[in-house]
């Protein structure tokens, strides 16, 4: 896309028995980069995908339900229209317009991310609203995301860093697994962890969870990232059971937890703690009995908003 461009959106609402049928024309009439919005295609790739996730948000459900559109776009100038014209040829339905500058392309989604309050002690705040006031008593928490991780607004993430804040302490070692943007570990180091690990399985985590820490002032002397499955791959688990740690951070799903349940001890100190989120409500039962069966004692347990965190001790 040229720099500086201002672009229209084009929208066409059609039905999943003419779907195949438009975008045949749409490509025929010279059409590039379409986007498809399918509520049947949304709900199969759910399905498909399901051990990712044990809830998807209703809002974003009711938004998709019925939905079958195709868009494309086109600049907003005089060639834009002749372009829009000559694509549109021979497709007698109504579309919808929508003016685009450049930087909405890139941008736009950050300004439903605001400052906002965590536990007791943290207010995480989004790195482009780094002048935000930071309230008196609370640690800022600095973070830019990207669009593939989020920003801590979510009611697992909330459960996670509110068990964080309980359980630190100064001379703590922090594990954090599935840590997408770094955002549970590095609030341990901002609340005074000694060092911290942290793990996903998606290797673009690795950098923004760094680029996140900088934003801190937390350097690699005290922080170290990883990509790899630890369920996968038994070099990677050997070692990181290389040493215990005090604190060991899992927000994933429970379809992840359950079996990581097995291993967790051995990561642990003699008194350490595994805290783990993400879990929702109607799995927490699961998830208690997994935790007992594999050798932790569950010693707390937090809920908001449907979700659930657990923490646990190794068992005497």
């Amino acid at each position: 896309m040229p720099e500086d461009s201002n672009w229209l959106e084009i929208s066409i609402d059609t039905t999943q028995d003419r779907l195949d049928v438009l975008t045949a024309q749409l490509t025929g009439n010279g059409v590039t980069g379409l986007v498809i919005e399918d509520e049947a295609d949304f709900r199969r790739f759910l399905e498909e995908n399901r051990a990712c996730w044990d809830y998807v948000d209703d809002a974003l459900l009711a938004r998709m339900q019925g939905v079958c559109r195709v868009k494309f776009y086109v600049t907003d100038d005089a060639d834009g229209q002749g372009q829009l014209a000559q694509w549109m040829a021979g497709i007698d339905l109504p579309y919808a317009t929508c003016r685009l500058a450049e930087n909405d392309w890139a941008h736009s989604w950050q300004k439903y991310y605001k400052p906002l309050p965590a536990g007791e002690s943290l207010y995480i705040v989004p790195e482009w609203e780094r002048s935000a006031e930071i309230p008196a008593g609370r640690t800022p928490l600095y973070l830019n995301p990207g669009l593939t991780f989020g920003t801590g607004g979510h009611a697992s993430t909330q459960l996670c860093l509110a068990g964080v804040e309980r359980y630190i302490s100064p001379d703590c070692h922090v594990l954090d697994l599935g840590c997408g943007s770094g955002i549970l570990s590095i609030a341990a180091l901002a609340l005074g962890a000694a060092s911290a690990v942290a793990v996903d399985i998606d290797p673009k985590a690795v950098g923004v969870a760094y680029e996140n820490a900088a934003l801190n002032g937390i350097n690699e002397n005290h922080y170290t990232v990883r990509s790899g499955n630890i369920l996968a791959d038994a070099t990677l688990m050997e070692s990181l059971c290389g040493r215990q740690y005090e604190l060991v951070l899992a927000n994933i799903v429970a379809d992840v937890i359950i079996p990581l349940s097995r291993e967790v001890a051995r990561l642990l100190t003699p008194q350490g703690v595994f805290l783990c989120s993400g879990i929702i409500d109607s799995r927490a039962a699961e998830v208690s009995a997994a935790l007992r069966q594999n050798g932790l004692t569950v010693v707390d347990r937090w809920e908001h908003n449907g979700w659930v965190a657990f923490s646990a001790r190794r068992s005497e």
